[in-house]
């Protein structure tokens, strides 16, 4: 629809004067507007933190024609971030730019944003609430429309000056929405942390203690408040056949969501400079929920140990590569009994290095042997198979996993290297933990690490992370260190599925010997009908251009926009060049956005390595400072739980490495060049009885 100029006085008066002749009782159900006080103390007695629901706000007359209109007359566009994925209209303030013939199409639809944002509804929802007076002039509203598999993860919505947030419900009135279609409202307790200052932090519990489902012309509302009004909205839950009238799916989440804002300059209970000052409190309090002091698990790197031990900490770290022993006979030995064969001989290792050193990332499929990975697959399987409790607190008493938290930056189960057993979880038996105490913090991993990526490695922190169904994902964080960081996920997950080239990613032996077989995604990339997943780790450019004088608080919840083919499953095991990284200008600036041009730069989209869930793949990123990683939510339609383990390694600045240019392309150690002990036919035969041959080298990298 065209939008008159915005010059044009006569244009916006005729609409200003529309809007002022309703006093906005009328679309209101009768007598409500004089319930303040009753809802008033529904509101001050509600948990976990003050909120309120409306049933049956409007006359449902009215509702019905906002709803046919919408409908009849408005577009969606798709939207996918690490936080949500909707669809989408433009923000409903902009009505009074359109032209008549556009305007005409949605008298309803106007006449509800002018009651909503009445001076009578606004004097209402300032009683029940207590938050004060709020902006008739500062309107702030969209309309959202969730369909299955959308959702919209935890936050507590402070930005800039919003005080009230509200959602309206547009759902089909004539097939009740049912709490077993997902789509609900939820609302996360906080737990109260005195820091070593003596102040009061308050962080989310990963589980949420109220659900409120959508119901046709139901508002639900609460202020916001910083650190404390934490919300997500569950994911709406996919079927094959549910329809109602006329073959239109039901299960279609519609509603009109918006903010109240502080008085704007003009208004009664204008204060001058309280905009700016609560900007201000929420930019502050997103720098401290940034402080990881109450976040679990939490990060801590571990120093390498040397032989020598008379030989200091700043000294070891500070050998180079070249420096480093080669794979002994014992190191050799003991990587086989986790490792395929070929990913120990020189000439692989050479060609892993040298891919490393070119994209600064690289995929490894059928990286553990057979042995080892089929006792993985089975460890793996089991724990699928077996029932979960629901309660965070539940799963920790009785299993061997934690819960990640707070669910404002992310929620996972995890598994640190640890001693403590759990009476029904032995982790002396538990692959797994084989891997984090044995395999991955071993002088001999390190050893083939460095010759993989010609770095030399001081510290490691590992993780085994475990990604369920339906409630399970971590949002976008930037690597904040000084120095490159390398990282590896080791990707085993059993199922198939999840979209991307399983031909590259899958131990086929294991497929025979489990009896399955692939399942590409069938769709194509960006297509709606493509089920929403996610699951896949990604690594994006973040953005430098932090003085582009924009600050909107519209969209400053949005997080990182995800490209369609990485949404659906449809990007396999993809590395991306860093080096050639393009820092994008941001549209606003609490958000990193790739970029939507169409040409053939792979670069263009800001992703720089990408990598679905899969089986028995090792992923190898050095990640620089600024870039941004995170595992998108993992959806109730998905095949089965994301599970990985990961590590981080420190990386000894090239500076630091010696004075005659070891960190040059001429002075990285070749494999080859450093010397195994044995030569590639005699680590194959070293290995059990492991058939990974050398023919599938390339495919394999």
């Amino acid at each position: 629809m065209k939008r008159k100029a915005e010059d044009d006085p006569g244009h916006r008066s005729v609409k200003k004067k529309a809007s002022l002749e309703s006093n906005g009782s009328q679309p209101f159900r009768q007598g409500l507007l004089q319930e303040a006080d009753k809802y008033h103390k529904q509101y001050i007695d509600s948990q976990p933190y003050k909120h309120g629901v409306i049933q049956n706000l409007l006359e449902p007359r009215l509702l019905r024609k906002v709803r046919a209109e919408i409908q009849a007359s408005l577009s969606f566009t798709p939207k996918e971030t690490d936080i949500y994925r909707i669809h989408q209209s433009g923000d409903l303030a902009n009505l009074d730019g359109l032209d008549d013939s556009s305007l005409r199409l949605l008298p309803s639809l106007l006449a509800l944003r002018d009651a909503l944002y009445s001076p009578s509804f606004r004097d209402f929802l300032s009683t029940v609430t207590g938050a004060g007076l709020l902006s008739g002039s500062k309107t702030d509203m969209a309309i959202n429309v969730y369909t299955p598999g959308c959702h919209l993860l935890c936050h507590d919505d402070v930005i800039g000056s919003r005080r009230v947030s509200y959602i309206l419900y547009l759902t089909d009135p004539d097939r009740p929405w049912k709490p077993e279609w997902g789509g609900a409202l939820r609302l996360y307790p906080t737990i109260t942390h005195k820091a070593e200052d003596g102040t009061e932090v308050k962080v989310p519990s990963p589980d949420c203690t109220v659900s409120i489902p959508p119901a046709f012309n139901q508002l639900s509302f609460f202020a916001v408040q910083p650190g404390e009004s934490f919300h997500d909205v569950e994911e709406v839950y996919s079927t094959d056949l549910d329809s109602g009238k006329d073959g239109v799916d039901s299960r279609v989440r519609m509603a009109i969501s918006g903010w109240y804002h502080v008085p704007q300059k003009g208004e009664d209970g204008y204060v001058e400079g309280l905009e700016e000052s609560l900007a201000e409190r929420s930019s502050l309090q997103q720098l401290q929920g940034r402080d990881d002091q109450y976040d679990s698990p939490r990060s801590g790197m571990k120093p390498y140990k040397h032989d020598d031990h008379e030989q200091s900490e700043s000294t070891a770290v500070r050998k180079s590569s070249q420096e480093e022993a080669p794979l002994t006979e014992d190191d050799l030995e003991f990587l086989l009994k986790y490792i395929a064969p070929t990913y120990l001989t020189p000439n692989t290792l050479e060609s892993v290095s040298d891919t490393f050193v070119d994209d600064c990332s690289i995929c490894l499929g059928k990286f553990l042997n057979k042995k080892f990975s089929s006792a993985l697959r089975n460890y793996i399987t089991r724990q699928e198979s077996q029932a979960l409790p629901s309660a965070s607190q539940d799963i920790e008493n009785s299993t061997a996993w934690q819960v990640a938290r707070p669910p404002h930056k992310h929620r996972f189960l995890y598994q640190q290297a640890s001693s403590a057993k759990h009476k029904e979880d032995n982790l002396d038996e538990s692959p797994i933990q084989d891997l984090l105490r044995n395999l991955l913090p071993s002088e001999a991993f390190r050893k083939w690490l460095q010759l993989a990526t010609g770095l030399t490695l001081s510290s490691h922190d590992l993780c085994g992370r475990r990604f369920r169904r339906g409630q399970d994902y971590t949002l976008a964080t930037g690597y904040t260190g000084n120095e490159s960081q390398l990282e590896i996920i080791l990707d085993i997950t059993p199922t198939h599925g999840w979209g991307g080239d399983d031909d590259l990613i899958t131990d086929d032996e294991d497929d025979a010997a489990n009896g399955t077989k692939n399942a590409p995604a069938e769709k194509d990339a960006g297509s709606e009908e493509t089920p929403a997943i996610g699951g896949y780790v990604a690594y994006m450019a973040g953005d430098d251009n932090d003085d582009d004088g924009d600050t909107s608080d519209d969209n400053g919840s949005d997080g990182v926009e995800v490209p369609p083919d990485l949404s659906t499953g449809a990007r396999a095991c993809r590395p991306g060049a860093q080096k050639k990284k393009q820092k994008k200008k941001k549209a606003d600036p609490a958000v990193y956005k790739a970029t939507a041009d169409d040409d053939d730069d792979d670069d263009d989209d800001g992703v720089l390595f990408s990598m679905p869930p899969c089986w028995n793949t090792l992923g190898v990123v050095l990640r620089d400072n600024g870039v941004l990683r995170f595992v998108k939510y993992v959806g109730r339609q998905a095949p089965g739980d994301r599970w990985d383990v990961v590590g981080e390694f420190g990386v000894v600045a090239e500076e630091d490495e010696g004075k005659e240019g070891s960190g040059s392309d001429s002075q990285r150690p070749k494999p080859d060049e450093i010397g195994h002990e044995e030569s590639e036919t005699e680590i194959a035969s070293l290995g059990d009885d492991d058939d990974d041959d050398s023919s599938d080298e390339e495919s394999d990298l």
